[in-house]
């Protein structure tokens, strides 16, 4: 329980400090928010006396002090209240996150999940065949790695829906369907995200697979191994019962960590292919200053990833207690 109360109260520190430097990060961009909406109601009439206090209001940037504001917000993040955003201009910011974070979940987290067992799976059967054919594969896979995430896009854009016309290149469904849990719907978007997710397990698939190959070789060295295959058991059991078991904890610990990163999604992807998830609306919401936004979509990505850190954390202590011990 000590342990467990340690890491709790490390994160609840951590947390208050994301908090806070959640508030602050936004407000050292120069620009207003408000300036920006009052210019485009002057473009079109007189604005009404009292208009930017009314809009600091509706918006949540609080008023007064910088100390007064941040009490103001305080209060709004425990009534989990984020104010309207700009973007999209009074829409509530949660109207406008939620189902930004369904879209990025389903492809990132998806295509996250799909490289790591690629990755770890070749890699373990690279580091037991080291040395052949199989082994050959780690060189071509981390220059993969190596690429620009845009550049490996375009590429799969020209391949793909330029070249062969087989998968769109824009957008996450067809814009001409309705939006709902329909099967014409749901087949557009599955086809819509191939490409994104084609892009990003290619990308990533390289570092889970170099990380797995070293981790097997050294693992296979061990004298729990040498053991294992002097008993005469056969290679597949001392490999999946002994080696790769052993060797997958240090990835299984980057998986956990990677999944708090997928709810940033992915900016410079989400952006080649006009896919509509957190990471493009993190851009949008920084072109237009849109203060509530990004504090709402900044707040979100800090918590995704303190929470698959604690519970790395806590895993790692029930599973090895050496870890509680340290």
């Amino acid at each position: 329980m000590r342990y467990i109360g340690r890491k709790l109260g490390f994160y609840l520190v951590a947390a208050w400090v994301a908090i806070t430097v959640n508030f602050f990060l936004p407000r050292l961009i120069p620009g207003d928010p408000v300036s920006i909406i009052i210019s485009r109601q002057t473009q079109s009439g007189t604005v009404p006396a009292g208009e930017a206090a009314a809009l600091r209001k509706l918006l949540g940037l609080g008023s007064g002090s910088l100390l007064s504001q941040y009490g103001q917000y305080l209060d709004q993040l425990v009534h989990l209240n984020f104010g309207l955003s700009i973007t999209e201009f009074p829409t509530p910011v949660a109207d406008v996150v939620r189902p930004a974070i369904a879209w990025t979940l389903v492809l990132v987290g998806l295509a996250t999940f799909i490289s790591f067992c690629l990755g770890v799976g070749l890699g373990a059967l690279a580091g037991w065949k080291r040395g052949t054919r199989i082994d050959a594969l780690v060189p071509s896979t981390t220059l993969l790695t190596a690429m620009p995430y845009f550049w490996l896009a375009l590429l799969l854009v020209y391949l793909f829906s330029q070249k062969w016309n087989l998968l769109p290149a824009q957008q996450g469904y067809d814009p001409s369907l309705d939006v709902g849990w329909n099967s014409a719907f749901i087949g557009s978007a599955i086809q819509h995200s191939i490409l994104p997710a084609m892009t990003l397990v290619i990308a990533s698939v390289g570092g889970w697979l170099l990380g797995m190959r070293n981790m097997t070789v050294a693992t296979l060295s061990e004298d729990f191994v040498v053991a294992a295959e002097a008993r005469g058991l056969s290679p597949v059991r001392v490999l999946t019962r002994y080696a790769a078991r052993n060797a997958v904890l240090p990835s299984v610990s980057g998986f956990a960590v990677s999944i708090g990163f997928v709810v940033s999604g992915q900016i410079v992807m989400e952006q080649v292919f006009n896919y509509p998830g957190l990471g493009s609306l993190l851009f949008q919401a920084v072109s237009n200053e849109d203060y509530p936004l990004m504090q709402a979509l900044f707040l979100t990505i800090s918590f995704a990833v303190l929470g698959s850190n604690l519970l790395v954390d806590l895993l790692y202590g029930l599973i090895d207690p050496r870890t509680r011990e340290a």
